[in-house]
């Protein structure tokens, strides 16, 4: 069965442009929605993937009407790949895992999007790196002041609970479980 996803990612993009090319195209459904490009969870691209079956083939109109990063759009063809769906695009031939230069392409595409977010990662990484060293701590702020953290440590040799330390300070149990265990304090 060839189905067909339109999606117009800001209120001023209009469906009928796709919806007319995919109709000429012989799709049996169709689902399509209007919703921002920056957030993947779109519900019609959700219930689309979750029906959609082995041997059926989706139709977009061009790849960046079903993704707009290359991380998202390889992820969507990776669950098409696995559910067995075929995959076609009108815009770009060479996007038609129906023939085997299609997969091919598209097999490199998806490696090369792999490749840059191991890049990105990697770079970020090493940013990170650099602001250690520079002395930038990352994550919140501590909920407890050195001071209170030695007082509650010294509470917890003493044998008081977790519970009841997290109560005198008014913090989560979690925040005297990181003091324990950050000082290897032994009950």
């Amino acid at each position: 069965m060839l189905i067909r996803y339109a999606w117009a990612s800001t209120t001023v993009q209009k469906l009928e442009a796709q919806i007319a090319q995919l109709r000429n195209a012989d799709c049996q459904r169709i689902y399509q929605e209007k919703h921002t490009g920056y957030d993947r969870k779109r519900t019609q691209l959700e219930i689309m993937l979750r029906d959609i079956s082995d041997a059926d083939t989706l139709i977009v109109t061009s790849l960046d009407r079903l993704a707009h990063s290359t991380h998202n759009l390889f992820e969507i063809t990776r669950t098409l790949e696995n559910q067995g769906v075929n995959f076609k695009s009108l815009r770009e031939p060479w996007v038609d895992t129906t023939r085997p230069m299609g997969k091919f392409l598209l097999t490199g595409f998806a490696g090369h999007s792999e490749f840059e977010r191991n890049l990105i990662k990697d770079r970020t990484e090493e940013g990170r790196q650099v602001a250690r060293k520079r002395g930038v701590r990352f994550g919140g702020k501590p909920k407890l002041i050195r001071h209170q953290q030695s007082e509650a440590a010294k509470i917890i040799r003493d044998g008081q609970s977790i519970r009841a330390i997290a109560c005198h300070f008014s913090v989560e149990v979690a925040t005297i479980d990181r003091i324990k265990n950050a000082s290897r304090v032994q009950l």
